[in-house]
């Protein structure tokens, strides 16, 4: 699933090649789930968008916009397959060999936009799966993330630095009794972060997973903190090209899960542990996390966690969780950058569980689209 940095190369492309051009010519193709669980359709959105000049983009976490020249404006969320394509540019932070990821107009495309201007720019919304949203937010520009669903969604670790301070994370982390990468990854706390970002910010920061977030010491807080700041503002400065991310990652060798020819180790032997935790699947390296308080599930030696409980379905932009399938396939090789519910709507607020409500329009097994590389 698109994380912080993902969207953010998106949102790059978009400002590099759609902003301050106007949009001659839309194509929106319907869909019940991907427009009409937020309350819009195909048809409002093409008329909202037709003749508008893009005056900006902006990003919170995994939500990004389009300002238009008048409301209201588009607000998007990639969801687990989701992306933005745009006519002969690498915007894929991957290095895909699929002839269907290279042809015009895209399968699977929910709008397709046209410019005036020269150079001409055509550009698209795609999602096989049809996990992803799209809706419009009528206000002004400057006041976008006061409206629904980024107003229910925690400050962007990039975007909102000055907010995501030592002091403000203390706070959260001793308000509740959680594991500490489930409260990371709760939208509602903080925009942006996922599985990966979530397991190589707790690896850099030197603590479990699973230790509750009110046991840390006042000098593991110091440490996350740093350590949140550092993972994400690399990531997002590389535009999620992990081929750009620094060696000593995680990232770059904890995709070897299930695979017997794939380290299962970092380069200095430590090995890495694939370990439950709230339902996500974690890499973590023992040898380096220790656990120096409670922890949510402690079977003592750090292997599997129980099963977690059952959770209720939930409804409205909850989507699929990215967790076993994620770390058991081949992993693509990433782009070198080119230029490269409840029905309330606070379930928006919270991180992408599994879902199953729906049918995605492609019955074949989607290749996965994640930030990763292979040495």
């Amino acid at each position: 699933m698109p994380e912080l940095a993902e969207v953010g190369r998106i949102v790059h492309f978009i400002r590099q090649h759609l902003v301050g051009k106007t949009l001659s010519k839309v194509q929106a193709n319907h869909d019940e789930i991907i427009y009409g669980k937020v309350g819009t359709s195909a048809a409002e959105f093409q008329k909202a968008m037709q003749g508008k000049k893009v005056t900006g983009a902006g990003q919170q976490g995994k939500y990004f916009w389009m300002t238009m020249s008048t409301p209201p404006h588009a607000v998007m969320h990639f969801g687990m397959a989701g992306w933005m394509k745009i006519k002969d540019q690498d915007t894929y932070y991957y290095r895909s060999d699929k002839p269907g990821d290279q042809e015009w107009p895209p399968k699977y495309a929910k709008f397709i936009l046209e410019t005036s201007e020269d150079p001409q720019t055509e550009a698209a919304f795609v999602d096989p799966r049809r996990l992803s949203r799209i809706r419009l937010v009528d206000c002004p520009a400057e006041e976008i993330r006061n409206h629904t669903p980024l107003k229910e969604n925690g400050p962007d670790p990039v975007a909102d630095k000055d907010i995501v301070n030592e002091a403000w994370l203390r706070d959260k982390l001793r308000a509740k009794k959680v594991p500490v990468k489930a409260l990371l990854l709760d939208q509602a706390n903080i925009s942006g972060i996922g599985n990966w970002l979530g397991d190589e910010i707790l690896y850099h920061a030197k603590i479990h997973p699973e230790q509750y977030s009110n046991t840390l010491s006042d000098e593991q807080i110091k440490e996350l903190h740093n350590s949140l700041h550092y993972v994400c503002s690399t990531a997002m400065d590389a535009l999620a090209d992990s081929e750009k991310f620094p060696e000593h990652w995680l990232f770059k060798h904890r995709w070897g899960k299930g695979k017997k020819d794939h380290p299962k180790a970092l380069p200095n032997g430590d090995k890495i542990t694939f370990i439950t935790v709230g339902g996500r699947t974690s890499a973590v390296v023992l040898a380096v996390q220790k656990k120096s308080g409670a922890v949510a599930t402690d079977n003592g030696d750090g292997g599997e966690s129980a099963k977690p409980k059952r959770k209720k379905p939930v409804k409205e932009e909850e989507e699929e969780d990215e967790t076993s399938d994620v770390d058991e396939k081949p992993a693509p090789k990433v782009l070198k950058s080119k230029g490269r519910g409840r029905s309330s709507i606070k379930n928006e607020a919270k991180d992408e569980d599994a879902v199953k409500e729906e049918l995605p329009q492609d019955t074949s097994p989607p290749r996965r689209r994640s930030t990763r590389s292979r040495k």
